[in-house]
């Protein structure tokens, strides 16, 4: 397997020390707009089999052409939303496997949008499924922790510990602290603000899907390994759109544990029109500059990837469900936890980056092997859970199952 790594921030630069230490491909190439980004991550593996390259992620033909000329058989996008569509179609151009750990943008109903569902996220994608599948391609989407891993929890959950589900429930939660910062978010404010401030969306079977307003149905969840009770609240997520194109449950949802203080930050970036994506016209050194004022907001933030010393405390990712087994009422919860004293000291990564980061490696070795196989646009829920459980255990970074 020849692999093409597109963006080398705190995820890509985590994929790349956690691939190092696996034999299962060839080369890997490791591209950012910013080369000095690439060449880091590349050095700080000391591994012939990973080369940098600069390219820019929304250049459809110039991906492509880096596809052809490392002859690399998988794109692995890195990069934040914004870049899904040109990277999929450059994927596509190219005759490659698409992975990707987020999916395409939302838009929410222009009338309705606390009501009723506008552009759905990944539905740019899945309207080019059937050009995939009849090509005999792949593209593999929502493949990181959330969503992936959660998606992966929930096919399990049909296939070995459910005979009926009433609903699945995504669950994130976390005790971290950074040191010295009231506000610092531990993943990449641009996606944190797309997702947290849109419209959430909801599934029920009688239903279909539809949304809410956002931070919707607070609830207090207990996360395991001494992390405790958090209060969650809904968010927009791949994860409801995904499970219900393959796992059969009468409702699905998504809820985060942000906490009252960050919620509070969201709004009044919102009031202030700073999460907006549409540049504004502002004052230069050189006269008048168009910027993102949801830009402006990241620059202004460090770089989760440069947080780790600073943070303390675990993070967990999970996928809690409720139905019924031979005949009697059943709970679970699947959950993954690491802890940001392990990630940093064993790989030199965050937590939440190195948890993001590996399950995309995982799902790279499962096509290298031939254990995971298909064609179209395919959620994880698309294929056998239990290889990839058992092959993330094999990491060195096991699951847990609680009973509720």
């Amino acid at each position: 397997m020849r692999v093409l790594l597109v963006g080398a921030g705190g995820v890509g630069t985590a994929i790349t020390r956690i691939a190092a230490r696996r034999p299962f491909f060839e080369a890997l190439v490791v591209a950012d707009y910013d080369p000095a980004r690439a060449t880091a991550a590349v050095d700080a593996t000391d591994d012939d089999r990973f080369h940098a390259e600069r390219v820019d992620a929304g250049d459809e033909a110039a991906v492509a052409d880096l596809l052809a000329r490392h002859r690399c058989d998988v794109l692995l996008n890195a990069t934040d939303p914004r870049f899904v569509m040109p990277l999929f179609r450059a994927a596509r151009a190219a005759g490659a496997t698409y992975v990707d750990m987020a999916m395409s943008l939302s838009r929410p109903h222009p009338d309705r949008p606390y009501e009723e569902c506008g552009v759905r996220l990944g539905d740019a994608q899945f309207a080019e499924a059937d050009d995939w599948a009849e090509a005999g391609a792949l593209a593999l989407v929502g493949m990181g922790v959330e969503p992936g891993l959660s998606d992966v929890f929930a096919r399990y959950a049909a296939d070995e510990l459910f005979d009926e589900i009433e609903e699945i429930g995504i669950r994130d939660g976390a005790d971290l602290t950074v040191d010295g910062h009231d506000f610092a978010p531990s993943f990449n404010i641009w996606t944190t603000i797309e997702e947290c401030l849109n419209p959430p969306v909801v599934y029920e079977a009688d239903r279909g899907w539809f949304t809410t307003a956002p931070f919707s149905e607070p609830e207090v969840f207990d996360f395991p390994e001494g992390i405790g009770p958090v209060e969650c609240v809904n968010v927009e997520h791949e994860e409801v759109l995904l499970v219900p194109r393959w796992v059969k449950a009468r409702r699905v949802t998504f809820k985060y544990g942000l906490g009252n203080e960050f919620i509070e930050t969201l709004k009044t970036l919102h009031r202030l029109g700073l999460d907006r994506t549409a540049p504004v016209t502002v004052p230069g050194e050189q006269g008048p500059v168009r910027v993102s004022p949801r830009d402006v907001v990241a620059a202004c933030l460090p770089d989760p990837a440069t947080l780790g010393e600073l943070m303390h405390g675990k993070t967990c990712a999970g996928t809690w469900v409720r139905g019924v087994k031979d005949g009697a009422p059943r709970e679970v919860y699947l959950y993954h936890v690491v802890d940001n004293q392990w990630s940093m000291a064993e790989y030199g990564s965050q937590a939440v980056v190195w948890q993001t980061a590996v399950n995309p490696v995982v799902a790279l070795e499962l096509l290298a092997t031939g254990a995971w196989s298909g064609a179209g646009v395919l959620g994880p829920e698309a294929f056998p859970p239990r290889p990839f459980l058992d092959l993330l255990t094999a990491y060195g970074s096991p699951w847990g199952q609680r009973e509720q």
